[in-house]
C-alpha cells in the first residue's frame, strides 16, 4: 500500500465512510490536535519507563485514537466509533490526581513548565490538551463525555508533571510574578 494518495494536495482530505472536507474545517483541525496530543502522549511514554504513570499514559494514548476516530466518523455512524470506557478512565484519573496531590506540596502558585525530562513533556502534553479541548469545544456535535475526559487528561497531566519532579526530587519552578 502507497502511504501517499495525491488525494489530498488540492486542500482536501477525506474522513471515514469517504466524505471529503478542506483541512481547513474544524473538525480536521480537532483531528490534527488529537494526532499531535497522542505524539505528546507517546514521547512522554518513552520517558515514563518504570514510572507509576506509565499505565494511564498508555490509557489516555489509545483512548485518544478512539476519540479521532469517532470525530472522523459521520454523524449517522459514529455510535460505531465511540470512544469507551472514557467515564471509567476519567474516574482513574481522578482518584489517581487525588492520592498523588496529598503527597506533595501544596501548591500555591503557577508552575512553570520543566524540570525533569518526563515532567518537561507531561507539561508539553498538557498543552496540547488543553488546546485538543480548544478545538473538540468549537464541534457542537460531541458526546459530552468527550469534553470531560479531555479536560480531566489536562488536569492529570499536570498532576503527573509535578509528581514526576516530586518523585525525582527536583523542585517545580514557582512562578512568582516578578
Amino acid at each position: 500500500m502507497k502511504i501517499y494518495t495525491k488525494k489530498g494536495d488540492g486542500g482536501e482530505t477525506g474522513l471515514i465512510g469517504g466524505h471529503r472536507v478542506q483541512k481547513s474545517d474544524p473538525r480536521i483541525s480537532a483531528l490534527g490536535d488529537i494526532d499531535e496530543l497522542n505524539a505528546a502522549l507517546g514521547l512522554c511514554m518513552f520517558h515514563a519507563q518504570g514510572s507509576e504513570c506509565r499505565s494511564i499514559l498508555d490509557h489516555l494514548q489509545w483512548a485518544a485514537f478512539s476519540i479521532g476516530a469517532e470525530i472522523a466518523a459521520p454523524e449517522e455512524r459514529r455510535k460505531e466509533y465511540e470512544a469507551t470506557g472514557l467515564q471509567h478512565l476519567t474516574a482513574s484519573m481522578e482518584d489517581w490526581i487525588d492520592r498523588h496531590t496529598e503527597l506533595m506540596p501544596e501548591l500555591k502558585s503557577f508552575v512553570l513548565p520543566g524540570g525533569t525530562i518526563l515532567a518537561a513533556h507531561l507539561h508539553l502534553a498538557r498543552a496540547v490538551c488543553r488546546r485538543t479541548e480548544r478545538s473538540l469545544v468549537a464541534l457542537s456535535d460531541l458526546r459530552p463525555e468527550l469534553l470531560v475526559f479531555i479536560n480531566r487528561a489536562s488536569d492529570w497531566l499536570f498532576c503527573a508533571a509535578r509528581y514526576a519532579n516530586f518523585e525525582s526530587e527536583v523542585e517545580d519552578v514557582l512562578w512568582t510574578g516578578e
